[in-house]
């Protein structure tokens, strides 16, 4: 059985409560915990995003951001 990935880093991290369903279930899906999930969308960011995609998205997630702040 392949060892898995010694975790170096932990960080305090504060997420909507949208994210960290959709965090858990990816991360269920691909059989890891939350952390490793994590680990393994940021390692290869720039191939699991739509670039098309990203800067819309963006720009509506900090203007919903900006309202529930209010």
């Amino acid at each position: 059985m392949p060892k898995r990935f010694r975790m170096t880093r932990r960080f305090p991290v504060a997420m909507t409560e949208d994210g960290y369903r959709r965090l858990r279930s990816f991360a269920r899906e691909a059989g890891l915990d939350e952390g490793e999930a994590l680990s393994f969308l940021f390692e290869n960011f720039t191939s699991v995003i739509d670039h098309d995609n990203l800067e819309h998205r963006l720009r509506l997630f900090n203007s919903e951001m900006e309202k529930r702040k209010r």
